[in-house]
């Protein structure tokens, strides 16, 4: 028999894995501890990176816009608690910025959402998990080791991601600065020829043809 990918991630649509880990604000359950809030769970390759710090004061940069959309932020990586203790308290010292979200330690996580890539690595690779007030994983992205991720991005992404989830609509590429759309949303598609003529009937709706039409965000 084949052996077991332990690398495995969670998917879309599919329950976030529980753990209890400590972190630099003290031990976590999760995801009991975040019951109702939508998590952006984050990791890193390891702490005192140049790239790694950067994004660490980006995410601190915009937590205050995370905050007002009901989103708490948790930092991971394989490195141990000192580790970590020592790495904020290093930013602070370098930048004057204190990191106000935890950062999780030890290797379960890691197991837990497939976060390394690499057989012969114990390096997390920059992995974001998007995670709704239920639970369940909402979105899933991976970055390379090389590359920092645009948080404003990630923060973007919440928002649609609320949207839909709160008004079951779908939401344009770059919403809510779509160049052709704006911040209009997109309603579910017809799914018959009646509810098709509905749709287009809709004075609320603007109807491109029967498979998309778009309505004012409320």
């Amino acid at each position: 028999m084949q052996e077991e990918n332990k690398n495995k991630f969670p998917l879309i649509g599919e329950k976030a894995p529980s753990f209890k880990a400590q972190t630099t604000m003290g031990e976590i359950n999760f995801p009991e501890d975040k019951a109702g809030k939508w998590v952006v769970l984050f990791s890193h390759p390891a702490d005192f990176t140049p790239v790694c710090t950067t994004e660490f004061l980006g995410f601190q940069d915009l937590k205050e816009e995370f905050d007002k959309i009901n989103t708490d932020l948790l930092g991971y990586s394989v490195d141990g608690i000192h580790s970590h203790i020592e790495w904020v308290r290093n930013i602070k010292k370098n930048f004057n910025v204190d990191i106000e979200f935890p950062i999780i330690a030890g290797p379960e996580v890691a197991q837990k959402y497939g976060m390394i890539h690499s057989v012969d690595s114990t390096v997390t690779v920059r992995a974001v998990f998007v995670i709704n007030p239920e639970g369940i994983i909402s979105a899933v992205i991976y970055y390379p080791l090389s590359n920092g991720r645009d948080i404003k991005e990630i923060l973007r992404l919440v928002k649609a991601l609320q949207k839909t989830y709160n008004d079951k609509v779908a939401t344009p590429e770059s919403w809510p600065k779509n160049a052709r759309f704006e911040s209009d949303v997109i309603i579910p598609p017809a799914s018959s020829i009646e509810d098709a003529k509905k749709n287009e009937e809709n004075q609320e709706y603007k109807c491109y043809d029967w498979y998309i039409c778009t309505k004012k965000d409320n």
